[in-house]
């Protein structure tokens, strides 16, 4: 006999429970080891396609995000147009009213100094229609028997007349 060669009837025996244990585990150990790894397989199937999904998802969600954002940014520079647009027509509003009513000022100026010159040339007007009815009433009144007393008579009144004037001034 050897060390290395097992006796026949050790090989028997160890090829009978080999054998029963093999058939025990194949009956038992093997189907629940299997479905046990059918259901991880499955798990793990299922988790990649859930993880799949989700990255969909995330991807969607991103894909949307940057569509709102960017709708978002466009209606601000909309927005920002419009308002810019708006400013501009109330600034242009505003200087054609102002324009308007600095004409509007400007023409009633002119009317009121129209106006008044004009009173001022009546009242020079009276003035001296007053003045030459003064003079002429005062030639008449005097006795003057010849021109040049007349016209020396005439210097006077009109002298005075002046005179007068600045006075009243």
């Amino acid at each position: 006999m050897s060390i290395l060669l097992p006796d026949f009837g050790l090989l028997f025996w160890m090829l009978v429970a080999f054998g029963i244990v093999f058939f025990i585990l194949a009956k038992y150990g093997f189907p629940a080891i299997t479905s046990m790894i059918d259901e991880r397989k499955r798990f793990i199937d299922e988790s990649l396609k859930s993880a799949r999904e989700a990255n969909e998802r995330i991807a969607n969600i991103k894909a949307e995000g940057e569509a709102i954002l960017n709708a978002a940014r466009e209606e601000q520079a909309k927005i920002l147009r419009e308002a810019a647009a708006t400013r501009e027509q109330l600034i242009k509003e505003a200087r054609e009213k102002a324009e308007d009513e600095g004409n509007k000022m400007l023409q009633e100026a002119k009317r009121l100094i129209e106006q008044e010159k004009e009173e001022a040339l009546c009242e020079i007007r009276n003035s001296v229609a007053e003045l030459s009815l003064s003079i002429a009433e005062k030639i008449l009144r005097k006795e003057l028997s010849s021109d040049e007393a007349q016209q020396s008579y005439a210097n006077k009144m009109v002298d005075e007349a002046v005179a007068q004037k600045a006075d009243k001034k």
